[in-house]
C-alpha cells in the first residue's frame, strides 16, 4: 500500500522557511562583516569614478617614467645644452628643424608626426624630453615623499605617543618650519649646496635611470623641509588611538612602548598614511618643478621644471615648449589628487558602503 506522508501544519512550515531565511541573512552578513579593512576599502575605492580616473593616469605616469625610454622617438642626451649630431641642428647657426611647431599643426608637413609637440629653440623634440623627463618626475615625487613620510611619522609618533614635554619640545620645532616660507628656505639651501654638474652615482641599467648629484641635493633638501604639516597628522592620530580600550589591554599585558607603537598603533593609521603620501607625492612634483622652474634645479638634468625654465625666454614664439610640459605637470598632480580624495573616501571608516 502507498503511503503518503502528511505534511505538517501549515504554520509550523511557514516558520521553518522564515527561521532558514533569516539563517542564510545573517550568514551573508557574518560573511560580508568577515571582509578585511582592505577589502571593504577597494570595494568603496572601484565606485569613485574620480579615483579610478586618478588611478588611471598616476599608473600612465609610472609607466612612462620606467619604460618611457624605450619607446621615446628621440634619445635622451646628457647634457641638454651640447649639440648632438642626431638632430641635425646647430644651435649655433640655428640651422637644423629648431623652433618647429607641432607636426599637426605645421603648413608646411601636415601629414607628418614627425615632432608631436614640436621643438625647442635648439632643436629637441618636446615630446622625447617629456617622456625622457617623467622618470626623474618620478624618481623625485617618490624620494622627497619617502624621506618626507619617514620623518613625519618618526616625529609624529614620538609626540603623539609620548606626550608631555616631548610633544610640546618636537611640536615647537615643527612649527618653526611651518612659520617660515618653505619655498624661500628650499631655495637658499638649495643655492647653497647644488653643484654645476654632478656625476651620475646610481645607475639601475634594467629602467635606464642615471641620477645626478644636483638632483639628488634638491630632493633631500625638499624632502627635509616638508615634514612638519604631515608630522603634526600623525601626531594627532597617534593621541586619539593610544587612548583606545585595546591600547589599555595590550599595556595591562604587559606590552612594551616599541611593540605597542609598531605592532597596534600604525598599522591602524596605515590609511591615513597611505592617503598623506599620494597627496604628498603630487605636492613634491610641483615643488620640483617651481624650483627647476626658478632657475634653482639641476641644469644638467631633463626634468619638467627644467624644460619649462630652459624655454621661457622664447615662451612668446615657441609656446609649445612651455605649454606641453606645463600639461604634464597639471595632469601629473590632479591625478595624484584625485587619487588621494579617493584613497581618503575609501578609508574612512564614518562612510557607510
Amino acid at each position: 500500500m502507498l503511503c503518503l506522508h502528511k505534511p505538517e501544519n501549515k504554520n509550523q512550515v511557514d516558520k521553518e522557511m522564515a527561521s532558514n531565511k533569516i539563517g542564510q541573512k545573517k550568514k551573508g552578513k557574518s560573511k560580508r562583516r568577515g571582509a578585511s579593512q582592505w577589502a571593504v576599502a577597494w570595494r568603496r575605492f572601484k565606485r569613485n569614478k574620480a579615483g579610478i580616473f586618478g588611478l588611471v593616469i598616476v599608473m600612465a605616469v609610472f609607466f612612462v617614467g620606467i619604460f618611457g625610454s624605450f619607446f621615446a622617438p628621440y634619445p635622451a642626451r646628457p647634457d641638454p645644452h651640447a649639440y648632438d649630431p642626431f638632430y641635425d641642428i646647430d644651435p649655433i647657426t640655428g640651422i637644423g628643424d629648431v623652433r618647429k611647431p607641432p607636426s599637426w599643426m605645421d603648413p608646411e608637413e601636415p601629414n607628418s608626426w614627425k615632432y608631436l609637440f614640436g621643438t625647442t629653440p635648439i632643436g629637441t623634440d618636446v615630446f622625447s624630453d617629456i617622456i625622457h623627463g617623467t622618470k626623474y618626475t618620478v624618481y623625485v615625487g617618490v624620494l622627497v615623499t619617502v624621506i618626507t613620510m619617514a620623518l613625519s611619522i618618526a616625529v609624529g609618533a614620538i609626540a603623539g605617543f609620548y606626550g608631555r614635554w616631548v610633544d610640546n619640545i618636537l611640536m615647537r620645532i615643527s612649527e618653526v618650519f611651518l612659520v617660515f616660507p618653505s619655498l624661500l628656505l628650499i631655495l637658499v639651501f638649495v643655492r647653497i649646496f647644488t653643484v654645476s654638474v654632478g656625476e651620475p652615482f646610481l645607475n639601475i641599467p634594467i629602467i635606464n635611470i642615471q641620477i645626478p648629484t644636483g638632483l639628488t641635493i634638491v630632493i633631500v633638501i625638499l624632502g627635509l623641509f616638508n615634514w612638519a604639516s604631515n608630522a603634526r597628522m600623525i601626531r594627532g592620530e597617534f593621541l586619539r588611538v593610544r587612548e583606545l580600550e585595546f591600547i589599555e589591554a595590550e599595556r595591562a599585558l604587559g606590552a612594551g612602548n616599541i611593540r605597542i607603537i609598531f605592532r597596534h598603533i600604525l598599522p591602524n593609521l596605515m590609511s591615513s598614511i597611505i592617503v598623506v603620501s599620494s597627496l604628498t607625492i603630487a605636492y613634491a612634483i610641483l615643488l620640483e618643478a617651481a624650483v627647476s622652474f626658478l632657475g634653482f634645479g639641476d641644469a644638467n638634468t631633463i626634468t619638467w621644471g627644467q624644460i619649462l625654465q630652459e624655454n621661457f625666454s622664447e615662451m612668446r614664439i615657441v609656446w609649445w615648449a612651455e605649454v606641453f610640459p606645463g600639461i604634464a605637470i597639471l595632469l601629473t598632480v590632479f591625478g595624484f589628487n584625485l587619487l588621494g580624495d579617493g584613497l581618503s573616501d575609501a578609508m574612512n571608516p564614518r562612510l557607510r558602503d
